[in-house]
């Protein structure tokens, strides 16, 4: 898992929240920091910060999305990862969803239901509805001006 690298990889956030083995949250949770989830939630899970670690033990599920920098799973989700930095999938992991990663380390047996989502960079939030990206990373609209 994070920090047992010999290669000396960033330091990452002490887990500072904990959710223990029998308790529900129904809703959505946002935390910076690290959080541990050995409980379950129902609801999306967001992380503040760039440096926070959300960790999911063997006993723990997730219903809905995850947004993280760093993400460790051990445990059942249904739904969506996306995580902007580091994604490791360890041997107890079932994910039901797609994930999104930019380094990803998945241990033998875990199972993924979903597809694999390379993303170099994490995806920009453009202003406006319709707004794309142009070649040269301004956001233009998408729809030509009529006559």
């Amino acid at each position: 898992m994070f920090g047992n690298d010999k290669r000396g990889k960033h330091s990452m956030s002490a887990i500072t929240t904990l959710v223990a083995e029998g308790t529900v949250i129904r809703g959505d949770v946002e935390f910076s920091g690290g959080l541990h989830l050995d409980g379950a939630v129902e609801g999306a899970i967001s992380a503040n910060g760039d440096k926070a670690v959300f960790t999911l033990s063997e006993k723990g599920r997730v219903d809905g999305e995850i947004r993280a920098p760093n993400a460790v799973i051990n445990g059942k989700v249904t739904g969506d990862i996306i995580v902007s930095h580091r994604l490791e999938l360890a041997e107890q992991a079932r994910i039901d969803g797609n994930i999104y990663y930019k380094v990803l380390e998945m241990a033998a047996g875990a199972q993924l239901n979903g597809k694999m989502i390379y993303q170099a960079e994490p995806p920009r939030q453009l202003s406006g509805p319709g707004a794309v990206a142009s070649d040269d990373g301004d956001a233009v609209d998408a729809e030509p001006a009529r006559a």
